[in-house]
């Protein structure tokens, strides 16, 4: 694709048709940096977003020459997202196993936005451009023999609740535990840190939260067909699909391929599941 080209999750799902038995294998990357499936994937994604699925571009060279026309940050730590599109959505990747496995979001909550007050974003992802919310796509991929059978490419706010509705919990047990008696509470991220927990004041306890989210394939198992040997889907809100280019909607509306379908369904709203919501749904099985 051309420098002129937008890139967004709509030419990613486009790239995938195209390509759609890339591997995710470490093996084929030639850069001693990639060493397990999970970094394969994320690199995968880029590509998928990069408009380089299939290509024979070596990893340094994409790192070099491609990805910055695209990305405004590549990500370097654990906080979300893995990367963010210039001027456009944070993509945040996870790799698993079996097609139905739970989603370990470690000690970062899910994410319906992102936002750039949140201390668990990636400190680069907010400078890396002017920014106060952006939208953010979780890219899950069930990988197996370095082969991707299920990729999800789903919208945060169709799948996690508004940030309150986390933040508040996480307050409510801070508290409760900052209640303890005679113990030295410090300020963190973190649920709680307490200080000097033994009488020589050497050892320190953090209380850490460990976030797991269920699979859009569990959330959304009426959508989902298991038989086949691979499955590629995207969902987000309508009025999100109808803020892309008409152009790329429009190629993307007039796709013609067998196991593909590209259809306006309804949803829950994750913040009130008695209503209902409309949702762009685009499938790929083959």
């Amino acid at each position: 694709m051309g420098d002129d080209v937008q890139y967004n999750s709509l030419t990613a799902f486009e790239g995938i048709l195209n390509e759609p038995f890339a591997t995710v294998n470490p093996a084929r990357i030639s850069n001693n940096r990639v060493n397990n499936t999970g970094d394969a994937l994320e690199i995968f994604i880029k590509d998928a977003y990069s408009g380089l699925l299939g290509s024979n571009i070596s990893l340094d060279d994409k790192e070099l020459n491609h990805y910055p026309k695209v990305f405004s940050w590549l990500g370097n730590s654990g906080n979300p997202p893995d990367s963010l599109l210039k001027n456009g959505d944070g993509i945040e990747v996870k790799k698993i196993e079996s097609l139905n496995a739970g989603i370990f979001l470690n000690s970062s909550f899910p994410k319906d936005k992102l936002h750039i007050d949140d201390s668990r974003v990636a400190s680069g992802a907010k400078s890396a451009e002017q920014w106060t919310e952006r939208d953010i796509v979780y890219a899950i991929g069930t990988v197996s023999e370095n082969e991707l059978k299920r990729l999800w490419l789903i919208y945060g706010d169709c799948y996690a609740a508004s940030r309150e509705t986390y933040e508040s919990l996480i307050k409510i047990i801070s508290d409760g535990v900052k209640t303890i008696p005679d113990v030295e509470f410090h300020d963190t991220n973190e649920l709680a840190q307490v200080k000097k927990v033994d009488p020589l004041g050497i050892t320190d306890l953090r209380v850490r939260g460990m976030w797991q989210i269920q699979n859009p394939s569990r959330l959304y198992s009426n959508l989902v067909n298991d038989t086949e040997r691979r499955q590629y889907y995207m969902l987000m809100r309508e009025e999100k699909y109808q803020s892309f280019n008409e152009e790329q909607r429009n190629r993307m509306e007039s796709i013609d391929k067998e196991g593909y379908q590209n259809s306006i369904i309804e949803i829950r709203n994750p913040d009130n599941p008695a209503q209902l919501m409309k949702a762009r749904f685009i499938k790929y099985e083959i």
